[in-house]
């Protein structure tokens, strides 16, 4: 393998992996699945050290990776298939062929891997290397846009590690990507060979007749859905990116907050003493450490931006929304299982002027809020659905919204691949975004992965 220069990306392999008994059918979205349809992509990092060559990669851990990646699209058969978007009145669905393979490349890459897997400030852009891409395509004599569901990339880092990256597409929610990254990780590490964990494990479910719709939101989430598809149209045949970050990652980089156990529970007994003598009774007895962790980095980085923010009276009285997803299996009337296939989420948001959060009480202002959106959900997990896209329009268009992506409940961090648990996971969002995850180096700990302008200060993040 020829040497490379500083910070060079280059490709050394591109395969195609089939499912291993491969079938051909089409299955149906559900009304949460149509709300999220489109070239909508969650993006996963997985660093290892991995002390060998790149020779040594493909020749022993590459076919090791691609049979077991194989047999768990045994059992995840959508994941190889894609996302068809026909043109109105027809509805999007996902397509099975005998056909179908996911895309696994390799790459080789001279950048610091010690740096990328840090917590450290690192370029957004070398961290978009380390992702897979995926081309969409039109079906012109059908009109009929494709969107493959699942690309996967591998960069090794010659004998320091190595980045398993995942892209997928928003046909199912961050749960069920974690639960194929499970399946996929431990038949890897039983070298693709012992398959008593396959054979033990509950495949996932794919009725769709779970999920129940009375109030008929399917009906509005198609029509934005055909709106939408007009624009996807478009960017595909001119060749446009669907993400607008790309562009402007040049000048940011990635951050990594760590908040270990006892930052947790000191912020849990603060947050709670405080709204117990704010509201006496009617506050909150219990708050979760994704509420605190949250309520710490909206707090924080509001106060950054307002830093240098003119007009302060006129500033300090807009309002700062705060976004995130909730998982809904076991909180719904009717029973859903946790391995369900698909999307089976919904969106919370939590409001506040800004002075409310930059000011002293900031971070109890903000934990009281996130609680009561996730305590208002679980009373009605549907509540409001019909608004979502204008509500979502308004707080984007403000430019004052941060939307929260991942859990510490997925336990990425659990995923060995046969070289041992990893040592980074990262997950690349948009310049909005706040990622959370359970730490990896601190138990009961909490990561919080920020975006923020390179070579400025916090103020002047997301401009």
């Amino acid at each position: 393998m020829e040497k490379l220069g500083d910070d060079e990306h280059k490709l050394v392999e591109e395969s195609k992996v089939a499912p291993n008994n491969p079938k051909a059918t089409c299955l149906p979205l559900t009304f949460l699945d149509i709300s999220l349809a489109g070239p909508i992509y969650g993006r996963r990092q997985f660093f290892y050290n991995f002390p060998y060559s790149t020779h040594h990669f493909l020749q022993t851990t590459f076919p090791i990776l691609k049979r077991s990646l194989s047999l768990t699209l045994q059992r995840f058969f959508p994941l190889a298939g894609n996302l068809l978007c026909p043109p109105p009145p027809h509805k999007p669905f996902i397509r099975c062929t005998e056909e179908d393979s996911v895309a696994f490349t390799v790459f080789q890459s001279s950048s610091d891997f010690n740096h990328l897997s840090s917590n450290n400030p690192r370029s957004l852009k070398k961290l978009n290397q380390l992702v897979p891409k995926l081309t969409c395509k039109i079906i012109h004599h059908h009109d009929t846009l494709v969107f493959p569901n699942l690309a996967l990339q591998a960069t090794v880092f010659p004998n320091r590690g190595v980045c398993i990256a995942i892209t997928y597409n928003h046909m199912i929610d961050g749960a069920c990507c974690s639960q194929f990254m499970k399946l996929w990780s431990s038949l890897c590490a039983c070298g693709g060979i012992d398959l008593t964990f396959l054979e033990k494990s509950t495949p996932p479910c794919f009725n769709r007749g779970i999920l129940k719709d009375p109030n008929e939101l399917e009906a509005i989430f198609i029509k934005h859905y055909f709106q939408e598809r007009e624009n996807w149209k478009n960017k595909v045949n001119q060749s446009q990116p669907f993400d607008s970050t790309v562009a402007m990652e040049e000048d940011h980089v990635k951050v990594t907050i760590v908040l270990d156990k006892d930052d947790i529970e000191r912020m849990k007994i603060f947050s709670l003493n405080q709204l117990k003598k704010r509201d006496g009774l009617k506050s909150p007895q219990y708050v979760s450490k994704f509420v605190v962790a949250c309520g710490f980095a909206w707090s924080s980085l509001v106060k950054a931006r307002a830093r240098d923010s003119a007009c302060e009276e006129e500033e300090n009285m807009k309002e700062e929304y705060f976004c995130f997803a909730a998982d809904c299996r076991g909180r719904l009337e009717y029973p859903v299982p946790e391995t369900y296939f698909g999307n089976c989420i919904t969106q919370c948001n939590a409001t506040l002027r800004r002075s409310e959060l930059k000011g002293e009480g900031g971070f109890v202002n903000a934990v009281k809020v996130i609680d009561r959106a996730i305590n208002d959900m679980k009373k009605e997990p549907f509540r409001g659905m019909e608004n979502w896209k204008e509500r979502f329009s308004d707080m984007f268009g403000s430019g004052r919204v941060l939307v929260v992506g991942g859990s510490p409940k997925f336990k990425v961090y659990e995923n060995d691949m046969g070289f041992g648990k990893p040592c980074k996971v990262e997950m690349v969002q948009s310049l909005k975004g706040l990622s959370i995850a359970e730490s990896g180096q601190n138990d009961g700990g909490v990561e919080l992965g920020v975006v923020l302008k390179n070579k400025s200060q916090p103020a002047m993040m997301w401009q």
